[in-house]
């Protein structure tokens, strides 16, 4: 069952409470009683995880594809901060998790999806086939092991590209997978027209992935937004560093 809507969960705690009163109201049986703490045992902690901690906090999410890899694999369990950006902005680097916009596939709008945050709002991108990933006429500079993209971008409606650079509009963010030829992010999102629209907007982000948790031989940092930079940034994690070798 799917708890993520918020209206199911106010059924779930509305039926819980009911539940509750109904017991009260003949507990005064001494054998009940232990069983009518361990009720509201139960009942305050799913309050606390679904109501408060998983919207809020943190939560769990499956990664179905390998568009990350090799920062994230395929069925690897990752925990969402899901607070983090409530304090600070999402910073270039960043691995995050985003409710997928209409753009990015017909069928899957709504969806959950994790990409890196490539550019920010106001940075103008380039992508330069077999070499890499350019911001305001900088090269991006990223771990030996994320593999250099087969295409130029942007590109117009008909797949040419333009040879110039697009802005990210106020409000906004680019996304890439770390798997840059196999991965349905920014580059690739169109409107229902076919025109390109590769902006993610900010409120669609849900929080910033922190830990593989599962399987256990994968169990260590998700992501650091060191392992990407322009120059004048910090730069990339080298290799065999913790924050890219526990993510491996």
């Amino acid at each position: 069952m799917n708890l993520d809507q918020p209206w199911k969960i106010a059924i779930i705690v509305g039926a819980l409470l009911c539940f509750r009163v109904v017991w009260s109201v003949w507990r005064s049986a001494p054998q009940r009683a232990a069983m009518l703490e361990l009720l509201d045992s139960g009942l305050i902690a799913f309050v606390l995880v679904f109501v408060l901690i998983r919207p809020f906090v943190v939560q769990a999410f499956y990664i179905p594809t390998g568009s990350m890899v090799p920062t994230l694999r395929e069925h690897d369990r990752i925990l969402v901060n899901k607070f983090v950006y409530r304090l600070n902005e999402p910073r270039r680097g960043d691995i995050v998790v985003f409710e997928a916009p209409p753009q990015a596939h017909p069928t899957e709008d709504g969806q959950d999806f994790v990409k890196r945050l490539i550019g920010l709002p106001g940075d103008e991108i380039r992508i330069v086939h077999g070499d890499g990933v350019y911001i305001d006429g900088e090269r991006l500079e990223e771990p030996a092991d994320i593999p250099r993209p087969d295409y130029d971008w942007p590109v117009d409606s008909f797949g040419m590209p333009t040879g110039g650079a697009y802005r990210v509009p106020e409000g906004c963010y680019f996304v890439l997978g770390d798997n840059r030829n196999n991965s349905r992010d920014s580059h690739l999102w169109r409107d229902s027209s076919g025109q390109p629209e590769p902006e993610l907007k900010a409120e669609r982000v849900l929080g910033k992935a922190m830990v593989v948790f599962w399987p256990p031989s994968r169990i260590g940092l998700a992501s650091d937004s060191r392992q990407i930079a322009l120059q004048g940034e910090s730069g990339p994690t080298p290799p065999g560093s913790s924050a890219l070798a526990d993510t491996r």
